[in-house]
């Protein structure tokens, strides 16, 4: 378990297990004998996938973002992928209820990043898994899933979302809302059309898109949790980082009466440039940058539907991401959940820990 704070808010990695897939596909076009330099492989070109959802405590809500594969495989999706199914359990030993849960939020609905939404009660019905939460996704990755094609319907499960929807649990987002103050989506075309970032502004008292808070849901003209965006108005609403808000430090009890100022600037000042050093800003960009070995802009999996969005998408995420310093979460790193990324003197890609 990884636990970071960022700004107001703090995050909490946690797994589902790992799973395997093949390297090629993981890889696309990129050769094997560069991408096992990053990654390395088993006797059948499986490569190790992590399965990463994201906790965030804002203060006043408690935000899950992604929730691997669950428990729902059938025996034949068994074969290939395994069944780890590790959340709860995880989540568990960190005292964290599925009725602790406020907000659940899918970056789109492939098998593996949906498959705790929902599971099977005692006489096998297909129930909540986060009985309180209110459930988002995108609606274009929904409306796709009820007819995928011939090339990716397997990875589609229609237990994890339907019955969601059914029920008016789970709102339907175009992209570009703030689901929370300070939480809030946009859509990353590649590896699927309608994929969704998340991005989590650790002081969210700025400007952000438009609200589609569960408390206070906006009503567009296409129903509840539905309002539309032009793409200029997305671009205007993007979520920024912010400074750091710095809190006074304690006092020391065993300090003199009277303190010299200088020392106590020298503190000040060296704790003020940690703080504004520490991101304000991190975004949970799911598929398009899969683990830290995907940071190149033309290492894409085989997987992606629309190959060369997902090389564009990533130049808009790094315009962003680099110079204002946010934290990239990645949905299946087995090793590393988060890194800063950025450029080095050779204008090459290299993921920082933070």
């Amino acid at each position: 378990m990884h636990r970071i704070t960022l700004g107001d808010f703090e995050l909490t990695a946690f797994s589902d297990g790992t799973y395997v897939l093949d390297g090629g596909a993981f890889f696309g076009v990129i050769p094997k004998i560069m991408w096992s330099r990053k990654m390395a492989s088993d006797d059948q070109n499986r490569v190790t996938s992590g399965l990463n959802s994201l906790l965030v405590r804002t203060g006043k809500q408690t935000v899950l973002i992604e929730t691997g594969i669950g428990n729902k495989l059938s025996d034949r999706m068994i074969k290939f992928y395994g069944q780890p199914a590790e959340l709860l359990k995880n989540l568990a030993a960190a005292g964290i209820t599925p009725e602790d849960i406020d907000i659940v939020i899918n970056s789109h609905l492939h098998f593996d990043h949906c498959g705790w939404n929902t599971i099977r009660d005692k006489n096998g019905k297909i129930v909540p898994t986060f009985p309180r939460a209110k459930y988002f996704a995108p609606e274009g990755e929904w409306q796709y899933a009820r007819n995928p094609s011939e090339r990716d319907s397997i990875s589609f499960i229609s237990d994890n979302y339907d019955p969601l929807v059914a029920t008016g649990q789970m709102t339907l987002l175009k992209g570009g809302e703030e689901i929370v103050p300070g939480i809030s989506v946009e859509t990353f075309r590649g590896h699927t059309a309608h994929m969704f970032g998340i991005i989590i502004n650790g002081h969210p008292g700025e400007h952000g898109p438009k609200a589609c808070h569960p408390e206070e849901p906006s009503f567009g003209d296409e129903g509840p949790g539905r309002a539309a965006r032009s793409p200029s108005a997305k671009r205007e609403g993007n979520i920024r980082a912010s400074g750091a808000h710095p809190n006074n430090p304690a006092s020391d009890p065993t300090a003199p009466a009277i303190v010299e100022e200088r020392p106590f600037e020298g503190r000040e000042i060296a704790r003020k440039e940690s703080e504004a050093s520490a991101p304000a800003t991190a975004c949970y960009i799911s598929d398009l940058i899969p683990t830290s070995a995907h940071i190149d802009l033309t290492w894409g999996m085989g997987f992606d539907l629309y190959p060369l969005d997902t090389v564009a998408s990533k130049k808009e995420y790094y315009a962003r991401a680099i110079p204002e310093k946010w934290l990239t979460v990645f949905t299946h790193d087995p090793k590393t959940p988060w890194a800063r990324i950025e450029r080095d003197e050779l204008g090459k890609m290299v993921a920082k820990g933070v």
